[in-house]
């Protein structure tokens, strides 16, 4: 059960936390203007970067780990389920945080407006994911799944 509980406090801060960042962060960010919100985005994802990918691994990790110890199929679904968050934000996302962090684009242009936009919509599916397999660790260990 303690694996179980690693992955479930894991999904837990990571989910918390990409939520917070597609409804507070990111809207606070554009409100400074777009190119403040680009200069703001870099340090901002580099530094989540290494906090996010580290709780989603450990989470992953753990899941299996006590899905091995038999804690059942919803652990091993709420794992994959923070696991994914790593191959999409490597496959889907990394085009859009590549182009947020070329140093030659304009800050305070269009395009600059709808790769942050885009960003955030990206983002959100990650904060999805997250919920929902934080909902299913609870609901498994409320014995309710």
């Amino acid at each position: 059960m303690l694996l179980e509980l690693i992955a479930t406090l894991c999904t837990s801060l990571f989910a918390g936390a990409a939520i917070y960042v597609n409804l507070v962060e990111h809207p606070a960010r554009l409100e400074t203007g777009i190119s403040a919100a680009v200069k703001q985005w870099r340090p901002s994802y580099r530094r989540a970067t290494v906090m996010q990918a580290s709780l989603a691994i450990v989470g992953l990790l753990a899941a299996l780990g006590a899905w091995a110890q038999g804690r059942g199929t919803p652990v091993l679904v709420g794992g994959l389920l923070l696991g994914s968050v790593v191959p999409f934000t490597l496959i889907v996302i990394s085009p859009t945080n590549r182009g947020l962090s070329d140093p030659n684009l304009d800050e305070g242009s269009s395009t600059a407006a709808a790769l942050l936009a885009k960003w955030n919509r990206l983002h959100a599916a990650r904060s999805g994911a997250a919920l929902l397999a934080l909902l299913l660790f609870l609901l498994h260990l409320g014995g309710i799944l």
